[in-house]
């Protein structure tokens, strides 16, 4: 018989918000899975659950091996730990984690030695940078950036950039559905899954306190990017988007973004590369100060 489990996972919903906050500055917060805003836009789609128990937020994702995000809070972790067990054990899986930061994976290793499969998850690891060189573009590794932006400029001379307000949004939707139109990635459930966090996002804009702007050129909407602070030091950029037949939209909203609404903290983390070669080049290429390592850890049977 399957153990009775203690907690009791519920969809996220903006009620959450408060509390899962406090949890999540108690820690490290230092990625992605750490943002109730990111958390919350995606919840329907990756069907993202929370469960509060003795001062910790437990992250439950739902699919073919249900995972959990490694738990944030104050207090003891072993009854956390072992409350999660019980209830992946109620379900009749084993306890998997699909997040543990570096710090979680030797804490977890400590309680718990050699008792879970743990394995590097290279395609999940975060892009973070410094936000002045993200503005200033400085130095010789981002040097084409600089002349992209400067060739974009002198063809679209009338180029502006303006706050995301209800006021545009609409054209926001407009162009995400076109540039979704134009890209070929072969998996197209990826594309719909953004597509509909995205919605979810322009729909509770103001209820998460969103940032957004846009490139505006020739009157009509080429690019966006829409992000908010993920701690103290750090902005996290959550969907930049642009015409890729429009050279230098990419690097004009980057830096646009990130000097309109990022030049407070000292790092800018633009998420992961989800496995994409072309990504995983162009976030390279603008010479991130570290990555965010992740792991993903499941319970060896006995």
């Amino acid at each position: 018989m399957n153990p009775i489990s203690a907690l009791e996972f519920k969809l996220i919903d903006l009620s959450d918000r408060d509390w899962m906050e406090e949890c999540f500055r108690a820690g490290h917060r230092g990625s992605l899975e750490y943002s109730f805003t990111n958390l919350f836009v995606w919840r329907k789609v990756l069907n993202i659950s929370v469960a509060r128990f003795e001062g910790y937020a437990i992250v439950l994702a739902e699919g073919e091996k249900p995972s959990y995000v490694f738990p944030m809070g104050t207090g003891p972790l072993l009854p956390v730990i072992e409350a999660m067990q019980a209830h992946a054990a109620s379900r009749g899986e084993p306890l998997r984690f699909n997040t543990l930061l570096e710090e979680d994976r030797i804490r977890l290793e400590a309680l718990y030695p050699g008792k879970f499969r743990i394995e590097e998850i290279r395609w999940a690891f975060d892009y973070v940078y410094e936000t002045e060189r993200m503005i200033s573009l400085g130095g010789k590794k981002l040097s084409q950036k600089r002349n992209n932006i400067n060739k974009f400029s002198k063809e679209y001379r009338d180029w502006a950039f303006e706050e995301i307000t209800r006021a545009n949004m609409d054209e926001v939707r407009e162009m995400s559905r076109k540039w979704a139109a134009l890209m070929d990635s072969g998996d197209e459930k990826s594309l719909h899954d953004e597509l509909s966090a995205l919605e979810e996002t322009l729909n509770h804009y103001e209820e998460l306190k969103m940032q957004g702007g846009l490139i505006r050129a020739n009157g009509r909407v080429i690019a966006f990017s829409i992000g908010d602070p993920l701690n103290d030091d750090v902005y996290l950029v959550q969907f930049e988007k642009a015409y890729p037949d429009v050279p230098g939209a990419y690097q004009v909203i980057n830096q646009q973004f990130a000097e309109h609404y990022a030049s407070r903290y000292k790092f800018l983390n633009r998420e992961d590369d989800a496995g994409d070669e072309g990504l995983r080049r162009a976030k390279l290429s603008y010479d991130p100060i570290y990555l965010v390592a992740k792991y993903s850890a499941e319970e060896i049977a006995p």
